[in-house]
């Protein structure tokens, strides 16, 4: 007998199907290739592996068209294990990003690697191949064992695994009109709830449905009735008035004559598996990895590794759902906090400009998002219009709708639209909330991470505006800073309105655009568009009238350009026109600016061109629109106060100095301090009667506007006593007894009063008297100083006082020089300038007149310390010419 020989070759796969097509290198060839692939597989009763099939082809063929600018060789075979596809591109010399052990992983977004990640991930095997001319790319997707033929089948089971049911199933068929009311009530629905047809027709099943309230549930029986399609599980109060709990599902449908009514088919609840859809299965969850571990359903469906970013995931997330329903766009939209509306946050085939961060209501009714809390099919939009708000105007006829859902919380809709017709079914609808399932929990996850990082910039964003706004009570300066702040943080461009007082209109006072280029022409644009209405309600409102005045005006002057439009002056051109239309083509906000129950101005953010404001920055802008208001008042109320301040002050001093014949006299008053406070130091000269003249230096203890009263009452109760021929001595004394009459209010004055007459001779006679005020000092010719008078008590303290005046002759190149405290006591640290060095300051001044003299304190005192004066000064110097040699 022969030796018998054993073949251990590896049965090759019998094909038994086979499908090959080219695709040019356009990007509509890969919406053509996922068409192909799909119907090819699902030719093939392969319904099961078609979404993983196109996923996988959709991201080769990408690569091959798109990236390697090559056709694309789509070949599907079907074997008897399975289903191999090959995806070969004209362009082998392009390097493939191999994985291997120690190697760092590819990032899913670089160009070429994403595909084969995928493949990885997705497919049983894979592997490239290269020819002379082709490269090749294929991969093997398993079939699972199932009958063919059949839409969904399960295994053998026990029958004690079998869903318990009563002895006879009963189907309760209930019909109900458009209105509500019950048409139709079957023997079975007579059985399971004891009513009688003739108790129920004509009554709205709402009479007798116990409708369940359950978070994340926004739709009752009454609109429940109104989908085309719904499942789900309620209860009927049978005739007993016991609420039996029910499964059903409901299928909306027309008659010959397009009636529409809703048919209606129950079974009791612990019955639901003979009407439940049967839930798809994951077959790919549990494919071990290369690594051995079970895959992640989440991993599966978005490519691994998954983006770390929302964003990133949102956007891989609509890519994947479009490609895995062949469509010609796909959305996402996430629900605010409250879950009231719905927020854009990634799209694709969509103009995503126009769309990104544009938000919709959720609640049903017209320009509404009535179907986000369930999934809903949109057989054509053009039946119903304003379904799906997103969509108008782009061209989308057909859309399926999925809700994402974290226990039992709307968290987000995900949807995906086609641009023909009857393009799904509630077939698509259970594949995408399939998919939907999968990502939920991570998108939330990604979107309350974001929101952490929002809310914590948000923090530091407003501490570091306080700080700044806190830092300045400049109105012009506090207008910048808050448009400075938003932009290009919050928004593209910013203008700021005042309002003076409730009579006044709005003015606008501050314009500032990302783009300097683009602030006059916005400037241009906003002064011809009335200012928004100043109304104190808190929040955020949209103000349409900046883009439509720029929609407006861009419109004009491209008829212009072209000749269509006649105008009186010749165009300079659409470029400029259309830019700032552009710049501010988007979506514009106000928030009002109240401070202290009044609105004080408006705060305008806006977008360019399609672009939305997300929730979150509104709500931002809107704190930072409440302390820039209260910083913009203070900075009013301070300026004002500023404003009141210096006028007192300059009605304090005397508005010119008189011409003394043969006298020189220089004057220098430096107020200290930010907003010059009145009060303090003040000086005066002035004519008395012919030939004589007065002059007088003072500072009053404290400031504000009890010193600014002393001092108004003393400068003017001098001229006026001296006028009435009152000698010095007199006249203080008339004025200490009118400071102590102002008893509470009353504050001590130093002062040096002094008269003064030119003598013939060319001297000038003076007397002075010096209560307590430093002491005038006499610069003679020769350059030797002494003081001019003696010390006596100063104003305001005691009733009765006993002055004298001192006569004092200044020859010719004398100087007398007096000066208020804020000279004398200038410090540096521990030193003090004191009269001592006062004094050598004026033995330097021989010869310079008077205003030389006064520059030259000044400046000395000035340069004796490095810190700015902390207390006035006022410098008064008196000179008389020498006398020109004959």
């Amino acid at each position: 007998m022969g030796e018998q020989i054993t073949d251990t070759r590896t049965r090759r796969p019998v094909i038994t199907a086979r499908a090959a097509a080219t695709f040019e290198p356009v990007g509509r060839s890969v919406a053509t290739a996922r068409a192909f692939v799909r119907d090819t597989l699902q030719g093939w009763g392969c319904a099961d592996i078609v979404d993983d099939a196109v996923v996988l082809t959709s991201e080769l063929v990408t690569n091959a068209v798109v990236h390697a600018g090559t056709a694309a060789d789509v070949l599907c075979l079907r074997t008897d294990g399975g289903v191999r596809i090959s995806v070969a591109d004209r362009y082998p010399e392009r390097e493939i990003p191999l994985q291997s052990t120690g190697q760092a992983m590819v990032h899913p977004d670089r160009e070429g690697g994403r595909g084969l990640l995928l493949c990885g991930a997705l497919a049983a095997r894979w592997g490239v191949e290269y020819t002379a001319a082709q490269k090749h790319v294929w991969f093997h997707l398993e079939l699972p064992e199932r009958p063919a033929g059949t839409r969904s089948a399960g295994p053998a089971l026990p029958v004690d695994a079998l869903p318990v049911t009563d002895t006879r199933v009963r189907v309760a068929v209930i019909q109900v009109d458009r209105g509500g009311g019950v048409t139709f009530w079957n023997d079975d629905a007579q059985d399971v709830f004891g009513y009688d047809p003739e108790q129920v027709i004509g009554k709205p099943l709402t009479d007798f449905a116990a409708w369940p309230h359950t978070p994340g549930t926004g739709t009752g029986i009454a609109e429940a009735l109104q989908l085309s399609r719904w499942e789900g599980s309620y209860g009927i109060r049978d005739a007993d008035g016991r609420v039996v709990p029910v499964y059903a599902s409901h299928l909306r449908v027309r008659d010959a004559d397009g009636e529409a009514s809703t048919v209606c088919l129950l079974v009791r609840d612990h019955e639901r598996a003979i009407l439940q859809s049967p839930q798809r299965p994951p077959a790919t969850d549990t494919t071990p990895t290369p690594e051995g571990r079970p895959a992640d359903p989440f991993e599966v469906f978005i490519g691994s590794p998954a983006p770390d970013d929302l964003d990133g995931l949102l956007q891989r997330t609509v890519e994947r759902a479009r490609d895995m329903l062949d469509g010609d766009a796909a959305y996402l939209l996430l629900a605010t906090d409250d879950e009231t509306e719905l927020e854009v946050r990634a799209s694709t085939g969509l103009p995503s400009a126009r769309q990104r961060f544009a938000r919709v209501p959720v609640e049903a009714g017209s320009g509404r998002y009535g179907s986000a809390r369930m999934p809903a099919v949109h057989e054509d939009l053009t039946a119903v219009p304003g379904a799906v708000p997103l969509l108008a105007g782009t061209g989308m006829r057909s859309v399926v709708t999925v809700p994402l859902k974290v226990e039992g919380r709307l968290t987000g809709s995900l949807g995906v639209a086609a641009e023909s017709p009857a393009r799904y079914t509630n077939e698509e609808a259970l594949r995408l909330q399939f998919a939907a399932d999968r990502i939920a929990l991570a998108v939330e996850r990604a979107r309350l991470t974001e929101l952490e990082k929002l809310r914590r910039g948000s923090l530091s964003f407003l501490v570091e505006a306080s700080d700044l706004l806190a830092g300045t009570l400049d109105r012009d300066q506090t207008l910048a800073l808050m448009a400075q702040m938003t932009v290009p943080t919050l928004a593209t461009w910013c203008a700021v309105y005042t309002v003076a007082d409730q009579a006044s209109d709005p003015e606008l006072s501050y314009v500032l655009h990302e783009d300097e280029d683009r602030i006059d022409g916005l400037k241009t644009l906003l002064r011809r568009v009335d200012p928004p209405e100043p109304v104190p309600t808190p929040g955020a409102r949209v103000w349409t009238a900046p883009a439509d005045a720029a929609h407006d005006a861009a419109l004009r002057t491209s008829l212009r350009s072209l000749g269509l439009e006649e105008s009186a002056r010749p165009s300079k051109g659409p470029g400029a026109t259309l830019a700032t239309a552009a710049a501010v083509g988007g979506e514009t906000v106000v928030l009002p600016l109240v401070a202290r129950n009044r609105v004080i101005g408006m705060l305008t953010l806006g977008k360019p061109t399609e672009e939305h404001f997300r929730q979150e920055i509104l709500e931002l802008a809107e704190d930072l629109s409440r302390r820039a208001a209260l910083a913009l008042d203070n900075a009013r109320l301070y300026s004002e106060r500023t404003a009141i301040s210096q006028s007192l002050q300059r009605s304090l001093l005397p508005p010119e100095l008189p011409d003394i014949p043969g006298v020189e006299a220089e004057v220098i008053y430096r107020a200290a301090g930010e907003g010059n406070e009145v009060g303090g130091d003040f000086y005066d000269l002035f004519p008395i009667r012919d030939g004589a003249y007065g002059f007088a230096i003072g500072d009053v203890c404290g400031t504000g506007p009890e010193a600014a009263a002393v001092t108004g009452l003393a400068r003017h109760a001098l001229r006026l006593l001296a006028r009435e021929g009152f000698g010095g001595p007199a006249v203080l004394e008339r004025l200490n007894a009118a400071i102590l009459d102002e008893g509470a209010r009353s504050r001590f004055l130093t002062l040096l009063y002094g008269e003064l007459w030119p003598q013939d001779d060319g001297s000038a006679l003076l007397k002075v008297v010096c209560a307590g005020h430093p002491l005038p000092l006499r610069l003679r010719q020769d350059g030797s100083v002494e003081p001019a008078a003696e010390p006596q008590p100063l104003l305001g303290v005691m009733d009765d006082l006993e002055l004298y005046e001192q006569t004092v002759t200044l020859d010719p190149g004398d100087v007398l020089l007096c000066v208020t405290d804020g000279v004398t006591e200038r410090r540096e640290g521990t030193r003090m300038l004191g009269d001592d060095g006062l004094t050598d300051v004026l033995t330097t001044c021989t010869g310079l007149t008077a205003g030389a003299v006064a520059a030259r304190v000044l400046r000395a005192v000035e340069r004796f310390a490095a810190e700015p004066a902390s207390d006035d000064m006022a410098i008064l110097a008196l000179r008389v010419p020498e006398i020109p040699a004959a």
